[in-house]
């Protein structure tokens, strides 16, 4: 599947050594970030809520296998020398680098293996779709698969990879998104724009609930294709975002199932969101869709939780999607086919969409089923 390498000028090269990998894009541009809110944030991070302010990057180094977070004076001075090291190797100013890491928190970057790294990647950087899978598989962590996304809107295109699988939730999670656009905008918009765009998609999925001290997504426009209505390039940008954040939720550590909670009909948009994530992350929900248990009362009673008011007397819920949806409470009404509601619960994708009737507001959220493989890859990750 074709990502960043589809937009006009972006190079990309990655390398993976065991645990250990370092990818590097190059195209420049006007850029805006997003990142964690955990106050224990990683030292790319801090470095780069400095740097993003002057609204442009020319590339993006990640390394993984190592999170530099907790590590103080020296991890902050790493990540500073970890951007002159690839400013080094790619010959531009190092304040036009943007770095981001992920991996093991509470341990110190071996600048050694980065410098090395990134002598040799600098030289594999091309622009095709080989040199993005090679980025793209570089960043993975405890990550299954690779993570691409492509919009072509009319005369512009938003691409975008990223890693993430565990550690995700309330506010992005262990995700690391770099995205590129060929569309002309201020970085001032691209901000805002981005900062939606996230609100809506990463900020959206929940594996575990564990926020992430690395957690950061990137954006850089090229300007290549000229200026596009901004309602356009939101469009756009919301769904190349939402698309990596459904295979976020796809790849969760352990998860053999995707689940998406559909919310209508709350006061507002906030509202909804609040509903639906709060489905999305209960632990009793992801348990019951990993067995393949129809105990939609877990869903009715956490929305219920979720902080916002409704009349649970006015509620309507369903499960699955297209021919498949299988109604289980109308109007308050209980009216659930058990027998179908549980195979609506087989596949890779389950769907609940509820409607709380309130409003206009509506949001969905995505999450994945709660498994015993879970445990195992989080009981020993260190070790």
């Amino acid at each position: 599947m074709r990502s960043i390498c589809a937009i006009e000028g972006v190079e990309a090269a990655g390398i993976k050594e065991g645990k250990y990998g370092l990818a590097i894009i190059r195209a420049s541009g006007t850029a805006a970030a997003t990142f964690t809110s955990n106050l224990v944030s990683a030292a790319p991070v801090n470095l780069m809520r400095e740097r993003i302010a002057a609204g442009r990057l020319e590339a993006i180094v990640v390394n993984s296998g190592c999170a530099n977070a907790y590590t103080g004076k020296k991890g902050y001075a790493d990540a500073v020398e970890m951007s002159r090291i690839a400013a080094g190797a790619l010959g531009i100013e190092a304040d036009r680098i943007g770095i981001a890491s992920t991996g093991v928190i509470g341990r110190y970057l071996d600048l050694e293996r980065i410098g090395r790294q990134c002598k040799e990647v600098v030289p594999l950087l091309e622009h095709s779709a080989a040199a993005e899978t090679a980025a793209a598989r570089a960043i993975m962590t405890t990550d299954l698969v690779e993570k691409h996304a492509l919009i072509e809107a009319d005369g512009f295109s938003v691409g975008g990879i990223c890693k993430g699988s565990g550690m995700i939730a309330p506010n992005m999670g262990t995700m690391i998104g770099v995205i590129y656009t060929d569309a002309e905008i201020g970085a001032a918009d691209l901000q805002t724009s981005l900062r939606l765009a996230v609100r809506r998609s990463f900020n959206r999925v929940v594996v575990d609930g564990d926020e992430s001290t690395n957690d950061c997504a990137f954006c850089t426009a090229t300007g290549a294709a000229g200026r596009v209505p901004q309602a356009e390039f939101d469009a756009a940008l919301q769904a190349c975002c939402a698309s990596l954040a459904q295979q976020i939720a796809a790849d969760g550590e352990g998860a053999t199932k995707l689940i998406e909670v559909r919310v209508s009909g709350a006061v507002d948009e906030e509202a909804a969101e609040a509903v639906a994530r709060t489905v999305v992350g209960s632990s009793l929900v992801k348990t019951a869709v990993y067995g393949e248990d129809p105990n939609w009362g877990r869903v009715i009673a956490a929305a219920g939780r979720a902080g916002v008011r409704f009349d649970p007397d006015a509620v309507s819920l369903t499960i699955g999607e297209g021919e498949a949806e299988t109604p289980l409470v109308r109007d308050g009404v209980i009216v659930s086919d058990l027998v179908r509601a549980k195979a609506a619960m087989h596949g890779r994708r389950v769907v609940f969409t509820l409607a709380i009737g309130e409003g206009e507001g509506s949001a969905a959220a995505w999450g994945c089923d709660l498994t015993e493989k879970y445990v195992e890859i989080n009981g020993k990750y260190t070790t």
